[in-house]
């Protein structure tokens, strides 16, 4: 079932409750891609009723430019879910901005202890406040016992948790793996934005955090950082925005290594003009 406004996804969501279903959520922008299929299919797994939503959030988009050019294929999209799960026991929410936001589309704002005031946080500033709105209604409206993010978004995934423990909102978040292309590009919707040689091109980036995390093993932060910075320098394609290494848990970028800490390397680098993310787990 398709439903395109809250207010009767709400009341199918209540009938689903009384009988005591387990609801598991993935909210998307659509554009959806095996990436989004491995979530749906994570949340099948453990749930009766799978919630799916496709909406554009535009409060979450600091640039107006990559909002209008950001990919809506709604019809697709459905076909796509259902295609891979049937119509029994899923729910689709398509709502328009209207539904949303009412006659003014404004994010609230949201402290997420410091999560929010790094790396993407940083270059997009109100970002993660428009993730937070968005994500906080569409959780009080589906209701799951479950929602499913990948770890692609990684700070996004932290600021989510961090989000349901602030809101004190019953819902568990479950972070899935990042779900790459056969060359190793992570999955995104923007990559439809790409050349097909922009994405032969774009191996680059997972090249480099290969590099990264086997010249960490036994070489500085400094010096890891350094040396991807000149791989980018020496690319003439790739522009390389930010490279950090931060402890998962903080997401606070680091300069030395502590023992029993886990560290993440993050990277953004642009291509044909599309900006693309990605990060991996040095230790």
């Amino acid at each position: 079932m398709v439903f395109q406004t809250h207010i009767k996804l709400t009341a199918q969501i209540e009938s689903l409750k009384n009988k005591n279903l387990k609801i598991g959520f993935v909210p998307t922008m659509g554009a959806l891609h095996a990436g989004h299929i491995s979530l749906m299919q994570e949340a099948m797994k453990s749930n009766d009723i799978l919630v799916v939503s496709i909406f554009v959030n535009p409060t979450q988009f600091d640039n107006a430019s990559d909002l209008s050019k950001y990919p809506r294929t709604l019809k697709n999209d459905t076909n796509l879910i259902y295609n891979h799960f049937g119509e029994s026991n899923v729910l689709i929410y398509t709502p328009n901005v209207e539904d949303i936001y009412g006659d003014r589309a404004v994010a609230k704002s949201y402290q997420y202890d410091g999560l929010e005031l790094v790396m993407e946080g940083a270059n997009r500033p109100g970002h993660f406040d428009g993730v937070g709105t968005i994500l906080e209604f569409l959780f009080q409206k589906v209701q799951p016992d479950y929602a499913y993010f990948g770890e692609k978004d990684f700070q996004q995934l932290q600021i989510v948790k961090k989000l349901v423990e602030k809101l004190h909102l019953p819902v568990k978040i479950i972070g899935c793996p990042i779900k790459r292309e056969a060359h190793g590009l992570a999955m995104s919707s923007r990559n439809e934005r790409l050349s097909p040689q922009a994405r032969e091109e774009a191996v680059f980036i997972i090249q480099s955090l290969e590099k990264a995390k086997a010249y960490f093993k036994n070489h500085s932060i400094n010096d890891t950082v350094a040396m991807v910075q000149k791989l980018y320098a020496k690319n003439k394609n790739l522009e390389l925005e930010y490279f950090t290494i931060a402890s998962e848990e903080t997401l606070i970028p680091v300069k030395r290594k502590y023992n029993k800490h886990t560290y993440r390397a993050f990277i953004v680098a642009h291509l044909e003009g599309v900006r693309l993310i990605d990060n991996m787990r040095l230790s």
